[in-house]
């Protein structure tokens, strides 16, 4: 799931058809859809693969982790590369690299294939991704704009319910064909969009501020590397060095910044955005809620598979509460949307609930049936708190600078599922107590409550979270 990316857009390089625009969103919805599967389907899979491919536990936690870091570090770069290549081209690029990246994870052999595969995925996936709603503004007016986005709620919770139920079905047979299935979709895609897809002018002066992204990247990579090489190792010096690393990195990618901004350059990110209480606590929300949200479902995954010794199919059916919650609690949440933030916290106190309901009801031998109605309690608040985040975060923007506090929360949300799969992974294989590793994460869910009083009061209107 990724933010509105709302910079300015380019000028067509002529209108597209109205006939056009409906197949045009539906190659748009396509690319969403593979690049939303295929993030979480290792959660459902992972198992499966480490018990064919070899490797430790950590290997389980580096199937999300290095796809997630990928993206990260090409979504800093790949709207920008958007706007200096044109969008066509660079969408075109994205479903080629990422079809091409699920060949190579069908046909990987070794946890070191396997993981670099993920890695060409995430980057391909991460050029692909942003270049989906520059294309829409183009191609719709903004009362048809509205409509367009609005069908991304749907697929969101169509893909939510679907996805690891197909991945659970098709690893049942062969986990290799939970990334084949990309092969001919991708191809379709392709096609698709050089037909439909309109074309666009590169914008001008536009530049890429390459040694800001490199900055950023590494900052993630020292802290999301330790966290789960760590435990494995017994927690060798090099890891905490890394982590202190991490945060000398970030320092420097800010002075980087500020810098670069002051001598008339162009920033990934605005500066000024830092000076920002309601902004700064708003990264701070979404850091820990999309930590605790990835970590939370990837731990009940590996539960339910290496605990209660489920088939992947069924741990993927017993995961279907959660998402069906998930899908209420956005609903709920749009039709509350005058509430703001009110809604954001009770979604915290709503997961926070769920969570501890999993803690109670997880025992030897625990039937889905008995997990769904807690997981769906969950899947609720997650629904609460995911749909007003981006527009209660914006609210604080100036028009200015909407364009990078849109790709910087959607880097953070990136950021935050990696930290959740290395963190809490690492706690649940370091304890083997789903109990203790949930513990952790109801912490993280009172911490999002906490850092969400902080936040805006209200939503900025024409902001919704898409993807």
């Amino acid at each position: 799931m990724t933010a509105l990316d709302i910079r300015p857009v380019q000028t067509p390089a002529e209108p597209a058809p109205y006939k056009w625009r409906r197949p045009a969103l539906a190659v748009i919805l396509a690319g969403s859809v593979m690049e939303l599967l295929d993030a979480t389907v290792t959660n459902v899979a992972g198992p499966t693969m480490r018990a064919e491919l070899g490797g430790g536990a950590s290997l389980i936690q580096w199937l999300g982790a290095a796809y997630t870091l990928a993206m990260t570090a090409g979504l800093l770069v790949g709207g920008r590369l958007g706007d200096i290549v044109g969008r066509r081209r660079m969408f075109l690029i994205g479903v080629a690299g990422f079809t091409a990246g699920s060949l190579l994870c069908a046909l990987a052999f070794s946890p070191e294939t396997i993981i670099a595969a993920r890695i060409v995925q995430g980057l391909f996936g991460a050029a692909m991704i942003p270049q989906g709603m520059g294309m829409m503004k183009e191609m719709f007016p903004p009362k048809e704009l509205a409509a367009a986005m609005g069908l991304f709620g749907p697929v969101m919770g169509l893909s939510a319910v679907g996805g690891p139920i197909l991945a659970g079905a098709l690893t049942s047979v062969d986990w290799r064909l939970i990334f084949l299935i990309n092969l001919p979709v991708g191809v379709a895609a392709a096609l698709a969009a050089l037909r439909y897809l309109p074309g666009t002018r590169p914008a001008g002066g536009v530049r890429l501020d390459l040694p800001g992204a490199l900055l950023a990247s590494a900052g993630t990579v020292l802290i999301v590397f330790p966290l789960v090489q760590g435990g494995e190792h017994g927690w060798p010096a090099w890891s905490f060095g890394m982590m202190a690393a991490s945060g000398v990195v970030f320092a420097g990618f800010a002075a980087y910044e500020r810098r670069k901004a002051a001598r008339g350059g162009d920033p990934l990110v605005a500066p000024s955005l830092f000076r920002k209480r309601a902004f700064v606590s708003g990264m701070a929300t979404g850091t820990i809620y999309f930590a605790a949200f990835a970590g939370i479902f990837f731990v009940v995954g590996l539960y339910t598979q290496l605990g209660l010794e489920y088939s992947p199919l069924k741990a993927a059916l017993t995961g279907v509460p959660s998402s069906l919650g998930m899908i209420a609690g956005m609903g709920i949440a749009q039709a509350a949307r005058r509430h703001g933030r009110r809604v954001l916290l009770a979604g915290a106190l709503v997961m926070g609930l769920g969570v501890l309901g999993v803690i109670a009801v997880a025992a030897p031998g625990v039937s889905p049936w008995q997990l769904a109605p807690v997981l769906a309690v969950t899947g609720l608040g997650s629904g609460l708190i995911m749909s007003p985040y981006f527009g209660i975060v914006m609210a604080a923007v100036e028009p200015g600078e909407t364009g990078s506090a849109s790709g910087t929360l959607t880097a953070l949300q990136q950021v935050g599922g990696a930290l959740g799969l290395a963190l809490l992974g690492t706690v649940y294989f370091g304890t083997g107590s789903v109990q203790i590793t949930l513990g952790v994460a109801a912490g993280m869910i009172v911490a999002t409550f906490a850092v969400g009083l902080l936040l805006p009061k209200q939503a900025m209107d024409d902001v919704n979270p898409v993807h």
